[in-house]
């Protein structure tokens, strides 16, 4: 079977990559079904873009790099695209659009967009064997039973990263790299929940409050949920792709509030409250006690000097931990690292070094923030490719 392009995944990035590139393109992938990833996210109504999508809001060795294919598709590209095929949606906080209804209807308006540039998709094809000689690619593959042979001018690999392993995610697309010389930055877990010695926060399991959460000098002000393993959270989620393993974070629990100053002037009415109590009217009641043990919480609020107020509040938006670990690739929502953006071309991800070769979405060095980043990622680099490759 002689084509024109091979897309390996039928992810985000893939399937909007063939939307793009036109006839002669072939996606494959061992799943069932198309877009596993976007049928999940959101609670099934798919976060598929965010309004504040700018390149500051990604993680890469180069913070650069992103800035083309953002650029150059957009997220107001995508929302005309989502309204021309009457798909209704929503905005909720901090930009983050939504599906109204459900998130298959991004699939199927993929499908629909690939469908009609004559770009074709086979499901439950396992890749066995590829290699590229005399500008030709050749992927030997397995379907319904039988093996096939597919030869490509082109070839993009759109496999993802490792994240959420149980839908499938291998680390296909750094073996293919590796195969063809394309350095890797270690990919790790991102957006993921990080986790304390045993028992540490079993108590407040289950307790959120708004919060600001800090690593490495990047801060996130959302909410943040105490679990049986640690802390997870938005916040959480958002800064733990800034911390690295060894590292502390540092828990601002009033980022909204002086406790201080809620102290000073609650002194004055009701000095005979006890602190406790009076705590209780700005953190979760389960947070208190467990602060008590770490913090001296006792006396009435007549007892309190202004001194240890300002002490108590800064103990409070400045709590300092280190975290033992990340739940790891098992509930990581994106992949850290992957191919090495050095060795890709900016405008149309692909190899600098390999003809015809393209890397795009969640398999490059490129990871955004929780809340739609990601999948602009992969509807930018996969349009940059796609379109490439038309043109071509």
């Amino acid at each position: 079977m002689q084509i024109k392009t091979l897309i390996l995944g039928a992810g985000a990035a893939g399937l909007m990559c063939a939307a793009h590139a036109g006839p002669g393109t072939l996606v494959i992938d061992h799943a069932r079904a198309p877009g596993e990833k976007i049928r999940i996210s959101g609670g099934g109504r798919c976060n598929f873009t965010n309004l504040g999508t700018e390149p500051a809001r990604f993680l890469s060795q180069n913070p650069h790099f992103c800035k083309s294919a953002l650029a150059r598709y957009t997220q107001w590209d995508f929302i005309e695209l989502v309204s021309r095929h009457g798909i209704a949606w929503h905005e909720k906080t901090l930009g983050q659009l939504f599906c109204d209804g459900k998130a298959t209807q991004i699939v199927a308006m993929l499908l629909r967009e690939m469908e009609a540039v004559g770009a074709e998709l086979w499901l439950q094809t396992s890749l066995r064997e590829l290699t590229h000689a005399d500008g030709v690619y050749t992927a030997r593959v397995e379907r319904d039973g039988r093996e096939t042979v597919i030869r490509a001018a082109n070839l993009v690999v759109a496999t993802g990263g490792r994240s959420i392993p149980k839908m499938g995610a291998t680390g296909l697309a750094y073996e293919i790299a590796g195969q063809f010389g394309h350095a890797l930055v270690a990919p790790r877990p991102g957006l993921v929940p990080l986790t304390f010695p045993e028992g540490r926060f079993a108590g407040l399991a289950g307790v959120s409050l708004p919060a600001r959460v800090t690593a490495n000098g990047t801060s996130f002000d959302e909410a943040l949920l105490f679990t049986h393993r640690g802390l997870s959270g938005p916040s959480i989620l958002q800064a733990s792709s800034y911390w690295h393993e060894g590292e502390e974070i540092t828990v601002n629990l009033s980022p909204a509030l002086d406790p201080a100053a809620h102290l000073r002037a609650a002194r004055k009415g009701a000095g005979k409250r006890s602190l406790t109590t009076e705590l209780r009217q700005i953190l979760p009641e389960r947070l208190v006690a467990h602060l008590t043990d770490q913090l001296d919480l006792s006396g009435n609020l007549a007892d309190l000097s202004d001194k240890r107020a300002e002490t108590l509040s800064d103990s409070l938006r400045n709590w300092t931990l280190r975290p033992s670990g990340s739940e790891g690739w098992r509930t990581a929502e994106v992949t850290l690292g992957g191919v090495d953006t050095d060795g890709l071309n900016s405008k149309t991800m692909a190899s600098k070094t390999v003809p015809g070769l393209h890397f795009i979405g969640e398999a490059v060095d490129v990871t955004g923030w929780l809340g739609g980043y990601n999948f602009q990622w992969a509807w930018a680099s996969g349009a940059a490719a796609g379109r490439s490759l038309a043109a071509g």
